[in-house]
């Protein structure tokens, strides 16, 4: 009897260890089907490059790692008079033979040449390239070719399964998968433009795989793969693609113009914390704090100011300040949108006309010298900027700080020497006259929001007062 129930026992056990296996099994993604019906429009890209006049590489192809580096995998031939071989990605994107990849998989290339699944090899046009978004549109002589199509929205969610197919360090038509590890990360540029919101997945992306796309289970394309963080020169799980609303209208623009222009506001933005937040009386910590902006640009005429807070900008909301480049550069440049800001601690709707990015404007901003100095309440001491100053700027008023007591409010808040004040609270200083007329309205206690200008650069700073 206790020989059969062991037996039985035995049989129980086995069989459940089958069925959740069973059941694990039929709950992970079957990739098999996406790969057999999509793989022959992914494309190898081979570039080839003359070398520098030094002979040498160009600079940072020997700095491997690098974080977030541009990944692009170059076979350097030695003698100076060669050509430089390059690698990368791509996929066709209709069947008459426009191909997407990234724009660092063919910049400063001589010659582009496109190899299929099926061993043909064809020569390649650059359609148009956008470096911003890094995306490069190409075209080859052919039809009736397999294609993939880019998804109509961004309704990518965290979690989600997703596939890449690529040619990795060479090694063609490589599959991986993984899940959404966050979207809308933003990733800034040498030039600090932040004009894609990246989905950030940790699909085992390396040198090789930039340009290729990424698949949701639908088999649709919701991102085109470009960058990675890396301490290894390969993946440690860290990748990031560029999303597929994003390169749809970067290809339809480049098919069309040849170019891209996004839509701008010409303004200066920071992000707005929990402190800044108490200073201009908001509830929470959100939205884009508008620092300063082109005393032309579509902001301004609209009638947008410093210190109004973008909350929602055509109907989406912006809950930090990196969220407004991503949203603005995909408006049409002309199109009139409505902007929901606070000012003055109340909430605002302004039709803006939105302008074209070229039309943006540099500041060069830097303290002046005077003789007239002061100190006040705050512990620092200030001087009014002269007219050379005032015009140097690109301003109408202004006092730069010329000392911080240490311990002080000022020091307390972060104010440093040769900061230049422009704004405290909502009174414009004109001069140190003002200045003092505006400190000496505050109240102990009190946060309030004060603009200035460092190195350049116009920020808020909140400018909390002691009881």
């Amino acid at each position: 009897m206790t020989t059969k129930l062991r037996l039985s026992g035995f049989f129980f056990v086995g069989a459940f260890l089958c069925a959740t296996q069973a059941m694990a099994a039929t709950s992970l993604p079957d990739f098999r089907q996406i790969v057999r019906d999509h793989s022959s429009a992914v494309v190898k890209i081979i570039v080839e490059q003359s070398p520098s006049p030094s002979g040498r590489a160009q600079p940072g192809q020997e700095q491997i790692p690098e974080e977030l580096r541009r990944f692009f995998e170059f076979r350097d031939a030695p003698p100076s008079k060669r050509q430089r071989m390059g690698m990368g990605s791509g996929f066709i994107i209709s069947d008459d033979g426009f191909i997407l990849t990234n724009n660092h998989v063919v910049e400063g290339a001589d010659s582009v040449l496109v190899r299929m699944s099926d061993r043909r090899e064809f020569d390649a046009e650059v359609v148009g390239t956008d470096p911003r978004s890094d995306l490069a549109l190409l075209r080859i002589d052919a039809a009736d070719l397999p294609m993939l199509k880019l998804a109509d929205n961004d309704d990518l969610e965290v979690g989600e399964w997703v596939l890449a197919i690529g040619s990795p360090f060479g090694l063609d038509y490589s599959v991986t998968a993984g899940i959404v590890s966050g979207k809308g990360r933003s990733l800034p540029t040498e030039q600090n433009e932040n004009y894609v919101p990246f989905i950030q997945t940790d699909v085992a992306i390396n040198p090789g795989n930039s340009g290729g796309p990424l698949f949701n289970l639908d088999g649709q394309v919701v991102g085109v793969n470009s960058q990675i963080f890396t301490r290894s020169g390969g993946s440690i799980g860290l990748s990031f693609a560029i999303p597929s609303s994003v390169a749809s209208n970067v290809v339809e623009q480049l098919k069309q113009n040849g170019q891209v222009t996004r839509g701008w506001l010409g303004v200066t933005i920071q992000d707005v914390d929990k402190t800044l937040a108490q200073s201009f009386g908001l509830k929470r910590a959100g939205g884009a704090l508008i620092a300063d902006m082109s005393t032309d640009g579509p902001a301004a005429k609209a009638g947008l100011r410093s210190g109004d807070i973008i909350v929602k900008f055509n109907g989406k909301p912006i809950p930090t300040s990196a969220d407004l480049p991503h949203v603005v550069g995909l408006v049409a440049p002309g199109s009139t949108v409505e902007v929901e800001l606070v000012r003055d601690r109340k909430p605002q709707t302004i039709n803006v006309k939105v302008g074209g990015l070229d039309s943006d404007d540099s500041y060069a901003l830097s303290a002046g010298d005077s003789d007239e100095y002061r100190g006040n309440r705050l512990g620092m001491e200030v001087e009014s900027l002269s007219p050379e100053s005032l015009e140097y700027y690109g301003i109408s008023g202004g006092v730069a700080v010329r000392s911080v007591v240490p311990g002080s409010i000022a020091a307390e808040s972060g104010i440093r020497v040769d900061d230049v004040i422009t704004l405290i609270d909502t009174i414009p200083i004109q001069s140190v006259e003002t200045f003092e007329r505006a400190v000496g309205t505050l109240s102990d206690g009190s946060s309030v929001p004060l603009r200035l200008i460092r190195q350049g650069s116009s920020l808020f700073i909140a400018l909390n007062l002691s009881d």
